[in-house]
C-alpha cells in the first residue's frame, strides 16, 4: 500500500535541540498526513495535558502524494490538542509549503517543549537552527515572511507562521503559510504561539523515494483537473452560496435565519468572481480553485473570500458588501486567524449589541481579538467560552463553532457535526454534499449513521494522502484502489483507525456521548448515535473500547 518514507523529527524549542526517530511502523500502519500524526500524538502527548502548555506537541506532516506531480496534492496537516476544543484536533492548509516541506527531508516533525524567547526555527535536510526574533513579536503573516525573505531569502511559501492572534492565544489562531492559506480550525496558531514560535521554515533538497503503484491514474487525474470545466475554477467554493440560500441552509444573523435573501447578490459567486482579477491555484494542482481579489478603489487585496468567509462574515453578520468581507479576509489572514470561528464569534457579540451590518465595528472587532484588546479579550474565547456572558445561543459542537451548512435542514449533516471528533466541522465528512446534491433526502436520519461514518473514514484516508477534498469528482474507489495500490475497503480500514485514535484520546480526556450534542434537536438523533456507535464497535456512551485501538 502506499505510504510515505522517512523518520520523524523531534524539535525541542526549550532545549533548542534536535533528534531523529525511525517510525517505520507508524508510516506503514497510516500511509502518512494526519493518520501518521494521529498516531504519534496519541502516543506521544499525555492524555492530561494544557493545550497551551508545553507538554503539548504540534505535528506537521505531509504524505505520499506531496512527493508526487498530481492535481489536488499541494496540502498538508497539522495536529495538536486543541484550545479551543479541548480534544484533539487535525486541520489541514494549502498553498506551496508541502513540497519544501518534503525537500527538507521528513514526513512528519515534531514540536515539543515551549521557548523563553520569540523564536524563528528553520529546518532543512542537514540541521535545525534556533533564531531569537524578538522584534517581530506583533508582526503579522505578511511582515514576518517579508522579514524572512530579506534575511533568509524565502518567504511565506516555506514557513508556517504565527500572526499577532497565535501570539495573544486566542483560541482559534490559525497556522497560516504562503501568507494567506490557513490550517484553520481548533487554534493550533495558539499552541504554537504559546510555545514562544513565530515562525517554521522548510527548505532542502531532499529526494523522497515513493513510487506510485499506478502512475497512469496519477496522470488521469491531473488530466481531468486541468480540462474539467467547472464552476469551481471561476468561484471557488463560493458557487454555491446562492443554492444553499435557495435551501434555507446559509445561516444567517447569527443562526436566527437560514436564508438571505436580501443580501445574497451581494456576497454570492458572482460578487467574488467580479473582484477575481487572476487565476489562483495550490502546489501542482491544474484545477485552480483559488481566488486572488481585489477592489482598488478600496484598497482591498487578498485571497479570497470562500464560502464560509462568505457565511461567517456576510450573510451571518447581515452583511450584504463583498467588499467588507473581503476586508474581514484579509484581516483574519494578516492577524492569523481562522475565518469561521472569528466571523460566528463576531456574530454571537453583535446579536447581544443588535448591531448587525457594521462593518466598522466587525473589522474593528477583529483588530481587537487578536490582540485581546477590550472586548475582544472576551471574544479571543470563543462562543462556548463567552456566550453566557453575551447572553446568546452557544452555537458550537464540543467547543468548535459552526461553519455554514445548517444542520436543521440538512439533517446527516447535524449527525455529522454530532459525530466529529473535532466538533462543528464540515470537512469532516462532508456528508452534505450528497445532500444537496439529492444523492440522499436531506430530511430524517434513517440509514445515515454507517454513511457519516464511512466518509469520516474515507475522509481520514485522504488527510493521510494528502489528497485535497475537492479533488472529489476526479476520484472514484476504482481510482483509490490503482493509487493506493490495495482494496478500497482495506484503505477504509486505515481511515476508520485514524478516526479511532482520535476518539479514544479524547475519551481519556473526558469526551463521550454527552459531547455529540448540538444546540438544536432533530428527530432521531439519539437513535442514529446508537446506530453510529453500534456500527464502529464502541460502547453506547460513545466511547472506544481500549481493544479497538491499534
Amino acid at each position: 500500500m502506499l505510504r510515505i518514507t522517512g523518520e520523524l523529527l523531534t524539535v525541542d524549542v526549550g532545549e533548542r535541540t534536535w533528534e531523529t526517530t525511525r517510525i517505520d511502523d507508524e508510516l506503514r500502519s497510516f500511509i502518512g498526513g494526519r493518520g501518521v500524526a494521529v498516531k504519534l500524538a496519541h502516543d506521544r502527548i499525555p492524555f492530561d495535558a494544557d493545550p497551551l502548555g508545553a507538554a503539548n506537541r504540534v505535528y506537521l506532516s505531509t504524505g505520499p502524494l506531496q512527493a508526487s506531480r498530481m492535481s489536488f496534492t499541494g496540502r498538508m496537516n497539522a495536529t495538536a490538542v486543541s484550545p479551543l476544543t479541548d480534544g484533539l484536533v487535525s486541520t489541514n492548509a494549502g498553498g506551496f509549503l508541502s513540497r519544501n516541506f518534503v525537500e527538507a527531508g521528513y514526513p512528519c516533525v515534531e514540536i515539543v517543549g515551549e521557548s523563553d524567547e520569540l523564536l524563528a526555527v528553520h529546518v532543512t535536510d542537514e540541521e535545525v537552527t534556533f533564531e531569537s526574533v524578538p522584534e517581530l513579536a506583533g508582526a503579522t503573516v505578511s511582515e514576518t515572511s517579508a522579514a524572512m525573505t530579506e534575511r533568509h531569502g524565502f518567504g511565506g511559501d516555506h514557513l508556517v507562521t504565527v500572526g499577532p492572534a497565535g501570539e495573544n492565544r486566542v483560541r482559534y489562531a490559525a497556522l497560516m503559510t504562503s501568507d494567506s492559506r490557513a490550517f484553520g480550525r481548533g487554534g493550533l496558531g495558539a499552541v504554537l504561539g504559546a510555545k514562544n514560535v513565530k515562525t517554521v521554515s522548510f527548505t532542502g533538497d531532499a529526494e523522497v523515494d515513493v513510487s506510485l503503484p499506478d502512475g497512469d491514474v496519477a496522470d488521469e487525474i491531473h488530466r481531468q483537473a486541468a480540462t474539467e470545466d467547472h464552476i469551481m475554477k471561476r468561484q471557488g467554493t463560493t458557487s454555491g452560496v446562492d443554492l444553499k440560500n435557495e435551501l434555507f441552509s446559509l445561516p444567517t444573523k447569527y443562526f436566527e435565519r437560514m436564508s438571505f435573501d436580501e443580501g445574497v447578490e451581494g456576497i454570492n459567486g458572482a460578487a467574488v468572481e467580479s473582484k477575481k482579477y487572476r487565476r489562483g491555484t495550490c502546489s501542482m494542482c491544474a484545477f485552480a480553485c483559488k481566488l486572488p481579489t481585489r477592489d482598488e478603489a478600496r484598497g482591498v487585496e487578498t485571497e479570497g473570500p470562500e464560502y464560509e468567509t462568505v457565511f461567517s462574515f456576510g450573510s451571518n453578520l447581515l452583511v450584504d458588501d463583498v467588499v467588507s468581507v473581503m476586508k474581514s479576509n484579509e484581516l483574519c489572514d494578516e492577524l492569523g486567524l481562522d475565518t469561521i470561528s472569528a466571523g460566528v464569534t463576531i456574530g454571537a457579540y453583535l446579536a447581544s449589541e443588535e448591531r448587525f451590518g457594521d462593518s466598522t465595528l466587525i473589522h474593528d472587532l477583529v483588530e481587537k481579538i487578536a490582540r485581546r484588546e477590550g472586548v475582544g479579550d472576551l471574544l479571543a474565547e470563543g462562543v462556548d467560552r463567552a456566550h453566557e456572558t453575551l447572553g446568546v445561543t452557544n452555537w458550537t459542537s464540543k467547543g468548535l463553532e459552526f461553519p455554514g451548512h445548517d444542520g436543521r435542514v440538512l439533517h446527516g449533516r447535524a449527525l455529522g457535526y454530532a459525530t466529529s471528533n473535532r466538533g462543528a466541522d464540515h470537512m469532516y465528512s462532508k456528508i452534505h454534499n450528497l445532500e444537496y446534491e439529492g444523492r440522499i433526502h436531506p430530511e430524517g436520519l434513517d440509514g445515515k449513521a454507517s454513511i457519516v461514518a464511512d466518509l469520516e473514514d474515507l475522509k481520514a484516508v485522504n488527510d493521510s494522502a494528502v489528497i485535497c477534498k475537492f479533488s472529489r469528482g476526479a476520484m472514484s474507489d476504482e481510482r483509490y484502489e490503482r493509487l493506493f495500490g490495495t482494496e478500497y475497503d482495506r484503505l477504509l480500514e486505515r481511515g476508520r483507525a485514524v478516526v479511532e485514535l482520535e476518539r479514544h484520546f479524547n475519551n481519556q480526556r473526558g469526551f463521550d456521548r454527552s459531547d455529540d450534542v448540538l444546540p438544536y434537536e432533530i428527530d432521531g438523533l439519539e437513535r442514529a448515535l446508537d446506530e453510529y456507535y453500534a456500527y464502529r464497535g464502541w460502547t453506547a456512551d460513545g466511547v472506544v473500547p481500549d481493544e479497538n485501538v491499534v
